[in-house]
């Protein structure tokens, strides 16, 4: 197969014991990454978030098209518009106002254990916002008209860089989901070729953060692979 304008590329050479070392060191300080819904308004510096995306990136994607935008969200009055909004989402899935739920019954039944609501007070009181959208169409000129491919895919690779980045920064983490997401798109001013996927939440954990006992359950090396 021939490859244009190919550019060397190498990594350090570590010997098995140090390359096992590292990464285990790594695996278990992501292992102590939790979701966190309780976060106080201590700032976090633009600097440690600029970090952490231009991480995520440098995360593959498909024909090389860098198919994400992340829009970062730290006004009050934004933050306060997005809770908002989202909350009103969050009223219908979960049936808040008396009107039936969008979300199923095992759907809830799944939730219960984690405690979650329509309430995301962490969508204001958090220092940061990082609105994940990814661009259907675009290309590396994000022309909004060249075909991405392995869109979804590839956002995921970013967004999980990005979190890993946060992490190691110190920042906690949290992401949202509400269903739909539409409004996301308008009130950060985005064109409609991108789709929103989540908003990340980032800051500094209160004082009297708690995670439910339920998230800390994982499933162990030998259930999630596979030697063949």
């Amino acid at each position: 197969m021939q490859r244009h304008d190919a550019l060397p590329y190498a990594l350090a050479a570590l010997d098995h014991e140090k390359a096992v070392s590292r990464a285990r060191a790594l695996a278990a300080r992501l292992r102590e990454r939790r979701t966190c819904r309780d976060f106080s308004g201590e700032p976090v510096p633009r600097a440690v978030i600029e970090a952490a995306i231009d991480a995520a990136g440098s995360a593959p994607s498909g024909a090389n098209h860098q198919p994400w935008h992340f829009a970062v969200i730290g006004s009050p009055e934004r933050k306060r518009a997005i809770r908002e909004a989202a909350e009103a989402e969050e009223r219908r899935f979960y049936g808040a106002d008396g009107d039936a739920p969008k979300a199923g019954e095992e759907w809830l039944a799944a939730l219960g254990p984690l405690g979650t609501d329509a309430d995301k007070p962490f969508l204001e009181i958090a220092p940061w916002l990082i609105v994940v959208f990814a661009q259907r169409k675009g290309g590396i000129d994000e022309d909004g008209m060249t075909q991405n491919y392995y869109v979804n895919e590839s956002v995921g690779i970013a967004c999980g860089l990005l979190l890993a980045t946060l992490h190691e920064a110190g920042v906690a983490t949290l992401t949202h989901t509400p269903s739909p997401m539409g409004f996301l798109r308008k009130l950060c001013g985005r064109p409609e070729w991108e789709k929103p996927v989540m908003s990340i939440v980032a800051g500094r954990p209160a004082a009297d953060a708690t995670v439910p006992a339920h998230a800390l359950v994982k499933k162990p090396l030998e259930q999630i692979a596979s030697w063949l």
